[in-house]
Parts: C-alpha cells; sequence; structure tokens
C-alpha cells in the first residue's frame, strides 16, 4: 500500500507537467516574477486529473469544480528550489460572489506545491486574488483571471 501511495503521489507533478503542455495558452501554466521569485500559477478543470490522484490528496473531481495551481520558485538559488510560503486567497465571479480558496500544500521530494478548489458555473469567468509570503523576502499579491468550462 505504502509504494502505490508514494507512486500515486509522485505522479502528481508528472500529471501537472503534462497538464501545463497539452493545454492551451489560455489555460497553460502561468508566471510572475517577483524579485529573486518565479511564481508559477494554473488553473483549470479538476476533471482533468485521475481519480486515483484525486484520491490520494482528497480533490472532488467534478465537472464544476476547479483548481488553481501554486508554486514558488527561488531563482537566487542554484537549481531554483521551491520554497514553503504562507498562502491565501480569495476567488470571485463577475457578479462578485466571493469565496475563501482553502490552499492544501503538497510536498513531491523538494517540489512544492499550493493547490485549491474553486466552485465554478459553465462559461464562467473568475478571478483570483493570492496573497503570498515568504518570510520578509516575498510578500506579494497575485491577481490573475480564467474561464471555465463545463465539460
Amino acid at each position: 500500500m505504502f509504494q502505490s501511495l508514494r507512486l500515486s503521489r509522485s505522479l502528481l507533478p508528472i500529471l501537472l507537467l503534462s497538464l501545463m503542455a497539452m493545454t492551451s495558452t489560455a489555460q497553460a501554466e502561468q508566471k510572475q516574477q517577483v524579485g529573486n521569485f518565479d511564481i508559477h500559477y494554473m488553473a483549470l478543470n479538476s476533471t482533468f486529473i485521475t481519480p486515483e490522484i484525486a484520491k490520494t490528496y482528497g480533490i472532488e473531481r467534478s465537472s464544476y469544480n476547479g483548481l488553481v495551481n501554486i508554486t514558488v520558485l527561488n531563482t537566487s538559488q542554484d537549481g531554483h528550489p521551491a520554497v514553503p510560503v504562507e498562502i491565501s486567497g480569495i476567488a470571485n465571479n463577475l457578479l462578485d460572489a466571493r469565496i475563501t480558496l482553502d490552499f492544501k500544500e503538497i510536498r513531491e521530494g523538494n517540489s512544492i506545491y499550493y493547490i485549491a478548489e474553486v466552485p465554478y458555473r459553465d462559461d464562467q469567468e473568475v478571478n483570483f486574488t493570492i496573497a503570498i509570503k515568504y518570510g520578509k523576502q516575498l510578500n506579494t499579491s497575485l491577481k490573475f483571471k480564467q474561464k471555465f468550462y463545463v465539460d
């Protein structure tokens, strides 16, 4: 059992990288550089992940549930390692209905991901405002929008 759990956990970074390569430019991973940090972010429909991955990480797979994925890399260090950050955020639609994002930290070897679920309706644009802090070195706000469709 531990072997399969370890295997399925190691599949998340591979799956996310594959999704970044396969999705359209509008949904592909994006990056914001702030000082010595690269903040990588993406939002996608939760049905893009496998049932096994969803179960492992407690993610609800649904045509009405999206995922936000954030990773922060320190570009001033060799290998640009991921860093653990304090992260919080809100998502709101065009009618200004707001939800607080509940980020889960996922560690895979040297990788650190922050994932939050966000509900949506078909053909809905969602605005994200995410606060990211790393000690005294990084204190920033990330804003982006993503249009979601029901599949």
